[in-house]
């Protein structure tokens, strides 16, 4: 089946807003097996987006609207499509209790447009707001059905995952299984290498590559008759990629995290972990602090941004810093068994580097980074160059530090298990 995306507001169009529906909701198209050939953005004018819905209704089987279904006036999704289809709007009475509920826990009275939300297209499927009180609304007509979504993120995502997968699952005449493989530690180049005999067009199962911040991301899909046939295609496509990329797989499960896979991966293995950070500045601790049970392995955090920090809290030699500057291997590898020393953990992880857009000389330029690793008592330090502005640098070196992190520990638990086997 064919799908098309079209995302409504004004904000969107302005670049105040960025587009992260768009970006998750094709990506679980593909996931379910619809060819998403279309995506557009239009603004909160109703006469545009039925000019746009009645085209895109003529190429796709599945037209998903995210976006003006909320309580003011510029939202206009649900009316502009019920009009276009000729259908009347009538209160649907679960969404009226819900946003009375909604406004009963947050002790607020509902403002008089509240109850515009509760207004939903005459024969509409419902679909229900577990976070917010914009429903969700599915109208099936002959030959197109639509699907009208929330536009906020924290909305979109639990409903299309809870409401819209179910439904679009129902309606593919085949079944169709998705299984995603995490990499880390290999370019997207050598990935695509390794797998180019495995991604001709038309194959069954079909793999397509996505490239993450420091990741890439395959999603294996398979259609069959039915769920246990296409599960059955499945595996030896899965089990052929963990062959190929062997260690650098970190997950095969949709939901799981580097970072989170990080964090059992020192649970199981009884390690605890401290960091030091310079130019990422606690985004590092932050990312790893944000797995549920971190607690159990993590100890401490030390921003150092200043040299006199990272003298005095963390124990780099003045000598150090005074050779070879803040931004150097030797700081790096200082900084991370500092980390160590401080905290009294199994592991510590270090980032130093110039972030920009200021500060960066021909021998050290903007983006260029250093990030140590010390696992009990043997640190490893890397040189990075990054590209981009000061944001993406200091997210690349998380991502970096995350993926050197996990290859240390990695290579001392083989280093462990090989010993008792000796």
């Amino acid at each position: 089946m064919i799908a098309e995306l079209i995302s409504v507001g004004n904000e969107l169009l302005m670049g105040k807003v960025v587009n992260t529906n768009a970006a998750f909701l094709a990506e679980q198209c593909t996931a379910l097996g619809l060819s998403c050939q279309y995506q557009t953005t239009v603004g909160d004018n109703a006469d545009r987006l039925k000019d746009l819905v009645k085209l895109a209704m003529g190429r796709a089987d599945i037209v998903i609207l995210a976006g003006g279904m909320g309580l003011t006036k510029d939202d206009i999704t649900k009316e502009a499509c019920a009009d276009l289809l000729g259908r009347k709007l009538a209160t649907d009475s679960a969404t009226e209790e819900r946003i009375k509920e909604y406004y009963k826990k947050i002790d607020k009275k509902p403002s008089d447009n509240a109850w515009k939300q509760a207004k939903v297209p005459e024969k509409a499927i419902v679909l229900a707001n577990s976070i917010g009180t914009a429903p969700g609304v599915i109208l099936e007509e002959e030959k197109t059905t639509m699907i009208l979504l929330p536009g906020r993120p924290e909305e979109l995502i639990p409903m299309f995952k809870e409401g819209v997968m179910p439904y679009l699952a129902s309606r593919q005449i085949a079944a169709m299984e998705s299984q995603t493989v995490k990499i880390v530690g290999v370019t997207e180049g050598e990935v695509a290498q390794a797998i180019d005999d495995l991604m001709d067009e038309g194959k069954n199962p079909l793999i397509a590559a996505y490239a993450k911040m420091g990741e890439i991301h395959l999603v294996v899909t398979a259609r069959a008759e039915d769920e246990k046939k296409a599960k059955k295609l499945l595996k030896p496509v899965i089990k052929e990629l963990k062959m190929r990329f062997n260690e650098h797989i970190y997950s095969t499960e949709p939901d799981v995290t580097l970072e989170q896979s990080l964090v059992e991966l020192l649970i199981t293995n009884n390690l605890t972990v401290s960091t030091v950070e310079s130019c990422t500045g606690g985004l590092l601790a932050g990312r790893i602090i944000n797995v549920p049970g971190v607690s159990e392995v993590f100890k401490m955090g030390h921003i150092t941004y200043s040299n006199k920090a990272k003298r005095k809290i963390i124990g780099v030699k003045r000598s150090t810093l005074d050779k070879y500057g803040a931004v150097s291997e030797p700081v790096a590898r200082e900084m991370a068994k500092g980390g160590i020393a401080m905290a009294k953990t199994d592991v510590s992880v270090a980032v130093t580097g110039v972030a920009g857009p200021t500060g960066g000389t021909s021998d050290k330029p903007v983006g260029l980074v250093y990030i140590g690793c010390c696992v009990k008592g043997k640190t490893t330090v890397r040189e990075y160059r990054f590209s981009g502005d000061r944001d993406k640098v200091r997210r690349s070196a998380v991502a970096a530090a995350l993926v050197l992190m996990r290859e240390c520990v990695l290579e001392y638990v083989s280093e462990m298990t090989f010993g008792k086997k000796k």
